[in-house]
């Protein structure tokens, strides 16, 4: 697969910007994949038969509203050959260079990944991803998320929260840092330093408007102590705290055996 696929990085800063993220290890590289290739990736999503099709999720829960798509035998020629480039050895080089992760492990089956959509009203709560995959047993180490919607506007929201960790309660703290999703932006990072991050105000789009995103995610083989979470653990929102529909289906969402206390009002 060639070069060209991507623009230009600078791996030495970018693995300076990787490491001093906060309030987990990231980094955003703007002008991702190459003019080019962009436009016309871009097309095809924008173009793509989200309905009418077996081949699709949705989401559609106090926790999450969204549309997904992973299925490569689906993919139009240029949507294939991009994620056919994120899951080469030459682009999982670059990956570990950035990161310092060594020996990564690619889930060409696009587990929880692929095209991502959210229509107006779209949202997902902050959470915390699985930890371990759930078919191949590795442990889930870093996501690749890149925007893909054209002259995206700021007052219509979408952008992604990343928020500190309360260790003694097992949630989200504060929320650090937020990146909006500019046409063309990816943005790498560790999904297993406690990072709670999200979408969690619904957006608000016009006619014609989506949220469109592409999304990969890296494996390693399991550490020592890695957390054998197998299924991702949301949060409410500040409103849905107390709601005990909410804090159930939470429960079942990440299959917890306990309850979640530390969201109940006293």
């Amino acid at each position: 697969m060639a070069k060209s696929l991507i623009s230009k990085i600078d791996i030495p800063l970018l693995r300076k910007k990787y490491k001093k993220g906060i309030p987990f290890n990231h980094v955003v590289i703007d002008n991702f994949w190459n003019n080019k290739i962009v436009q016309k990736i871009e097309k095809e999503i924008k173009d793509f038969k989200f309905f009418g099709t077996k081949d699709i999720s949705i989401y559609d829960s106090p926790l999450e509203k969204k549309i997904t798509c992973n299925h490569y035998d689906k993919f139009p020629k240029n949507i294939y050959n991009a994620f056919s480039y994120l899951n080469s050895q030459e682009f999982v080089d670059t990956v570990s260079k950035i990161t310092g992760i060594k020996k990564i492990i690619t889930d060409i089956g696009l587990h929880g990944g692929g095209l991502h959509i959210h229509p107006s009203g779209g949202k997902l709560n902050v959470h915390k991803d699985y930890s371990i995959h759930p078919k191949l047993g590795k442990e889930r180490r870093l996501n690749l998320i890149i925007y893909m919607t054209k002259n995206w506007k700021k007052e219509w929201g979408g952008s992604l929260e990343l928020w500190s960790h309360d260790k003694k309660k097992n949630k989200p703290d504060k929320l650090v840092t937020k990146v909006s999703n500019k046409f063309n932006r990816a943005i790498l990072f560790d999904t297993n330093q406690n990072s709670w991050h999200g979408l969690p105000n619904q957006i608000k789009l016009p006619h014609g408007v989506r949220r469109q995103s592409m999304a990969i995610y890296y494996l390693t083989e399991p550490r020592f102590k890695t957390d054998k979470r197998k299924r991702a653990l949301f949060a409410p929102t500040k409103k849905q705290e107390g709601d005990k529909k909410v804090l159930n289906l939470i429960k079942k969402r990440a299959n917890l055996k306990t309850s979640l206390q530390s969201y109940r009002n006293k």
